[in-house]
């Protein structure tokens, strides 16, 4: 980490705060003085001072045990939705970038039909059906995921099933399976990494988004896209640490995955590597 954090320190800053949002997620009960939804009697919209360091909003709620608790619906979203969509999209895109021909025709006619339209078109498309909810919120954005990484990972097993050693299974008789859990897989592993921490950050961002909506997880359990949408919005210029907290939570979290995501790019990728 040391080593690490001499070469990037962007990507070490972006870790430290991906940890800190991933104690706050686990241990929000032991974090939180209150919990998410308990009312505090005689302190609605108090400011951020020694009693409540965030302050309160409008109905007397702790914001800071508010905002810990909502990293615990952030990070629930963006780690299922990326392990969800990255699983369905190294499939797709490992096995279409490999055998090629027809199968690698039709699933790529899919997907460019999928990417043809506005990504916020389909999630909402989406959610409008399923209704709001933490498990439709996740399954939306994992068809957005697995989508835009397979046509990546479809690339770089494309280059790596062109390489020397792979010819060279496939001439001692290798089968298939071999080839790609010991060739192929171990060499777009790191792009598959990248792809995954960078996608973190777009997923809270996204959930944040569809909550502002009224598409996220719904109330009383907190959001942190619901509480700007909400409260937040609506008592901006009387209280405006309800909306300015929240935004804060929403900024970290984003800029901590996508600094380490540039960083990990940086060491992972050998192309990378000397710059």
């Amino acid at each position: 980490m040391g080593r690490f954090g001499r070469r990037k320190p962007l990507g070490a800053l972006g870790g430290l705060i991906i940890g800190a949002l991933l104690v706050m997620a686990v241990f929000a009960e032991r974090i939180g003085p209150y919990s998410y939804d308990e009312t505090i009697r005689g302190a609605r919209m108090k400011p951020p001072g020694l009693a409540y360091w965030l302050g309160t909003d409008n109905l007397g709620r702790d914001m800071w045990s508010r905002i810990v608790y909502g990293a615990r619906v952030s990070v629930t979203v963006g780690f299922a939705t990326i392990l969800i969509g990255t699983l369905v999209a190294t499939a797709v895109g490992v096995s279409s970038g490999y055998f090629g021909g027809a199968y690698d025709m039709v699933v790529q006619r899919v997907v460019d039909a999928w990417m043809s339209f506005p990504f916020l078109i389909i999630i909402l498309s989406v959610m409008a059906v399923l209704g709001p909810g933490l498990l439709n919120v996740i399954l939306s954005l994992s068809i957005i995921i697995a989508a835009n990484s397979s046509r990546v990972i479809r690339g770089a097993t494309l280059a790596t099933a062109q390489n020397v050693y792979v010819e060279a299974a496939r001439a001692m008789g290798a089968t298939h399976a071999r080839i790609l859990l010991r060739h192929i897989l171990p060499n777009v592993a790191a792009t598959i990494i990248i792809l995954a921490t960078i996608g973190l950050g777009g997923v809270i961002l996204a959930e944040s988004a569809l909550s502002f909506l009224g598409f996220g997880v719904p109330p009383p359990y907190p959001s942190w896209g619901a509480m700007l949408s909400g409260s937040g919005r609506t008592f901006m210029f009387r209280a405006p640490w309800m909306a300015v907290w929240p935004g804060v939570a929403i900024s970290l979290a984003v800029f901590g995955f996508n600094m380490l995501g540039d960083a990990l790019r940086d060491v992972l990728d050998p192309r990378l590597r000397g710059s």
